[in-house]
């Protein structure tokens, strides 16, 4: 029976208590990571009780909120990644299941976590007041309300998105198809998104391409931009800059980040500059296209990758560096630019995606240039290390335009307000518009309604266990998804 939703679960001034879902939660995988673990602290801060569930990589959360695992065979850990479990590994049809979208090409994870999540939840019913799901966008999201949950959902941008930028750059008819089976999973994305009555997602730009690639009602469409931890994210004196230098993030090294486009950009501009100094945040592809150009360009000594920094190491090189740059293709919101100009770094970033909504006017509070394009890229690092006038300027006003419009406080009071508004309208049951044909994959959600392939199957309690954190390796698998930078 569903739980029912009175007076007093709507009331606004009441603490809510939040179920927030991240299929794959660690900050070091991307932005994703960073929005669950920083909005679960803000709706701590403001009083709610947070729950984050999280499958492999893990969540990273901080004093006051909980973490919850629900363990997977973890199939493309290192340094084992795409390995074929033992027999005694299995527990259930779900990792059946999971193996057997690995061993066709495919990528199962959200489809999987979905199902576990709610194998989870039908067992905590009345626990919760509302579930956030973080872009899983599996069909077990669709069975919550039946449990009485209402579910509010956020999608950074679609990745249909990625999907198309990574195919367009495939180089062989083989690549292509291998891409085409790994993304195979953004035709559940598709479904499942177009049955949703609550949306939450962080740009103007994503909205647009939400109801545009996903077939969501914008109406049902809320933006709530995320922010930086700008008392975390703020400048510091007595951190020294280091002539020349330059930070980027590339949270994966896929095309979409635009990478290779600001080596290229480095190659023409050391020829200006002598000291010149390129750090990314993030790990290259072992036998990928940026290191190929970083080795016949021979940036070999100017560019260097950093990973796993802690959040104050992040922060330190920030403020190091004289410049930061977001050369990216296409972005749903650019947390790397929101908190760089936080820091009080002088900013040139592209105009891809929302990139704009974040980092703002030209010649205002950063330098905007078109994306894919490194003579663009190059003109303008030119500039900023020419002249530290207007450097100063722009960070000045980058600083001022972040504490105006993108902190996680007002992100979390936000959404709360999106919270509040699908427990008025109580656990409704997720529309059939959009639902499309049925493929062999969407009949595993059967077993939502007790009509599993596998037999008759029990929601039963909560999975125990453990698994090792990780992202496929970029020598043999196709990219990771969803782990870019909102």
């Amino acid at each position: 029976m569903n739980a029912q939703v009175g007076p007093a679960r709507t009331s606004p001034e009441r603490p809510l208590r939040i179920a927030l879902l991240a299929y794959r939660g660690d900050p070091y995988c991307g932005g994703q990571g960073v929005y669950v673990r920083h909005l679960s602290r803000e709706l701590t801060r403001l009083g709610h009780e947070v729950e984050v569930i999280s499958g492999p990589p893990y969540a990273v959360v901080d004093e006051g909120v909980k973490l919850t695992t629900l363990p997977s065979l973890d199939l493309y850990r290192e340094p084992d990644p795409f390995r074929l479990p033992r027999l005694r590994e299995y527990r259930d049809w779900i990792d059946v299941l999971e193996v057997g979208g690995m061993l066709t090409a495919g990528f199962p994870e959200p489809l999987t976590f979905s199902l576990r999540a709610w194998r989870h939840l039908a067992a905590r019913r009345g626990e919760f007041d509302v579930v956030h799901d973080n872009q899983t966008l599996g069909y077990g999201q669709l069975a919550l309300p039946r449990l009485g949950f209402p579910l509010v959902t956020t999608i950074h941008h679609p990745i249909t998105v990625d999907r198309a930028l990574e195919i367009g750059e495939a180089t062989t008819l083989r690549r292509k198809a291998t891409l085409h089976r790994w993304y195979g999973f953004t035709t559940m994305q598709k479904r499942v998104s177009a049955r949703l009555t609550e949306v939450v997602t962080v740009s103007g730009s994503s909205k647009a391409e939400i109801v545009d690639h996903l077939g969501v009602s914008p109406s049902r469409v809320t933006v709530v931009p995320v922010g930086a931890d700008t008392d975390r994210f703020a400048p510091d004196p007595s951190v020294a800059k280091v002539p020349g230098r330059i930070v980027t993030t590339a949270s994966a090294d896929v095309p979409l980040k635009g990478l290779i486009h600001l080596v290229e950009a480095l190659a023409k501009l050391r020829a200006e500059h002598d000291r010149l100094e390129l750090v990314v945040v993030g790990r290259p592809k072992g036998d990928g296209p940026v290191l190929r150009a970083i080795e016949r360009l021979g940036l070999g000594s100017t560019i260097r990758f950093v990973s796993e920094l802690t959040d104050d190491e992040l922060v330190d090189l920030i403020r190091s560096a004289e410049i930061a740059c977001v050369p990216s293709l296409y972005e749903g919101f650019s947390l790397p630019a929101a908190e760089a100009m936080a820091c009080g770094t002088a900013l040139v970033a592209s105009t891809g995606g929302a990139i704009p909504e974040v980092a703002g006017p030209d010649g205002v509070t950063c330098l905007a240039v078109p994306p894919g394009d490194p003579e663009a890229l190059r003109a303008a690092l030119g500039r900023l290390l020419d002249d530290p006038e207007l450097r100063a300027r722009l960070a000045e006003a980058g600083r001022a335009r972040v504490l105006e419009r993108f902190t996680w406080r007002n992100t979390a009071v936000r959404t709360v307000e999106r919270y509040r508004a699908a427990l008025a309208a109580g656990p409704i049951a997720p529309s059939t518009a959009g639902a499309g044909r049925r493929g062999l994959t969407e009949r595993a959600s059967d077993v939502l309604l007790g009509r599993s392939p596998f037999g008759r199957v029990s929601a039963g309690g909560p999975v125990t266990g453990g698994a090792a954190p990780h992202r496929p390796p970029a020598s043999s698998a196709p990219p990771a998804v969803g782990s870019g930078n909102s």
